[in-house]
């Protein structure tokens, strides 16, 4: 004997929309209760009502009755209202984040639809969860701030950083985002995840995560490439240092950006505030500008106000496609790390390029005041620590 939900999944196949309904709306007054028939039967409660409004009222189907023309349907709301996507945009775009690197909103259906609305747009909240899911969002709850304390002049550095990447946009000029991604043991670890797998077919691991159990560690340094969606990663196996950020650079720039951007004169760096990267790091500067030096180009660098670099452009433009794409599979070799990684993809086009790194990064390099001084570099007026241009030494500062 079968189930109702099989008999109404065997009823589905051989009857049109209208039939479909009429038939639920049956099935629903002999029991009683619509909502256990539109939950068995998989459809909408209001499927269900139609048809119960449609055999109560006498609208039955008969052979030969039109169900609906081919291609019939009213337009999508996005096609009949022009505005509606771009003032879409702007509303679920992250408070105090400008740069927009996150589709993620904690705004209800609700709020949204009253926020249109104020803006000449007449929506429903189910048909503006169409366009959301469509457009890769999903409703997020509140999260603590892990980080530290938000600075007081956070939004006002996400402004300049975002009026900064609009002017290197109008020039067409190169702009980057860059940080480190987590370290992981090279060797038969697990790696958290799913996948899909032949039914009794496990992929066996070690039960422990222990150092002295793996073949070394690789440091993924990432770069991704703003105006192009693609990603590098340039994967080392020994300290995350200043030295080590900057050969990152340094080798996407030799590898891809030359190629892509060969009338450059500038460039557009955008990270946190800490680390191999951060504000604070002296030898960073000094590296970037050995690279000013040697490329031509000058470099201006806006760093992320604290408590803030989970909205780093690359952490989810690129980082998280990374975790996604490697999940499951433990990272057995440097060559399964390179392989995985350059076979990360997405629909919008994002592609990766990686390679190893197997330099030596010492640390514990010391910069002096006086190489401090050196520096052809100029501090922007708004909070010069976070944001500032490196010109190579061969150019007058201006």
């Amino acid at each position: 004997m079968i189930s109702a939900k099989e008999k109404y999944i065997n009823m589905r196949r051989i009857l049109n929309e209208k039939q479909w309904r009429q038939c639920l709306a049956n099935e629903a007054l002999e029991k009683g209760n619509v909502a256990l028939v539109a939950h068995t039967a998989g459809v909408a409660i209001n499927t269900v009502r139609r048809g119960i409004a449609e055999v109560e009222s006498g609208d039955l189907y008969t052979p030969g009755d039109r169900i609906r023309a081919k291609g019939a349907g009213p337009k999508r709301i996005v096609d009949t209202d022009i505005t509606l996507k771009s003032d879409l945009d702007k509303l679920v775009e992250p408070k105090g984040d400008p740069m927009s690197p996150i589709l993620w909103t904690t705004k209800s259906l609700t709020h949204l639809c009253d926020a249109l609305q104020k803006l000449g747009h007449s929506i429903r909240p189910t048909a503006l969860s169409k366009i959301l899911h469509k457009d890769g969002f999903s409703l997020k709850a509140n999260k603590k701030n892990i980080e530290g304390v938000s600075h007081p002049d956070r939004d006002l550095q996400f402004q300049h950083i975002k009026q900064t990447i609009g002017k290197f946009e109008t020039s067409k000029s190169p702009m980057i985002s860059i940080d480190c991604k987590k370290k992981e043991l090279i060797g038969n670890f697990k790696n958290n995840g799913k996948e899909w797998q032949p039914e009794g077919q496990n992929r066996v691991v070690n039960v422990y995560d222990f150092k002295n159990l793996s073949d070394g560690k690789a440091v993924p340094y990432g770069v991704y490439d703003i105006l192009q969606n693609k990603g590098f990663v340039n994967v080392g196996v020994d300290h995350d240092t200043a030295v080590f950020a900057g050969e990152s650079v340094r080798r996407w720039w030799d590898k891809i950006g030359k190629t892509i951007y060969p009338d450059a004169r500038e460039i557009l760096i955008t990270s946190d505030g800490g680390g191999s990267n951060g504000v604070r790091n002296r030898l960073w500067k000094i590296t970037l500008q050995q690279l000013a030096n040697e490329t031509g180009l000058s470099i201006t660098v806006t760093h992320l106000p604290p408590a803030t670099s989970k909205w780093n452009k690359i952490e989810h433009r690129l980082f998280s496609f990374i975790t996604i794409n490697w999940r499951a599979k433990p990272l057995t070799s440097l060559e399964t790390i390179i392989e995985l990684l350059s076979h990360t993809t997405t629909k919008e086009g994002l592609k990766v390029t990686a390679m190893i790194d197997q330099n030596k990064y010492p640390t514990k390099i010391k910069v002096t005041d006086a190489q401090l001084a050196s520096l052809n570099i100029i501090r922007h007026q708004f909070h010069g620590e976070w944001n500032y241009t490196i010109h190579p030494q061969n150019t007058v500062k201006s």
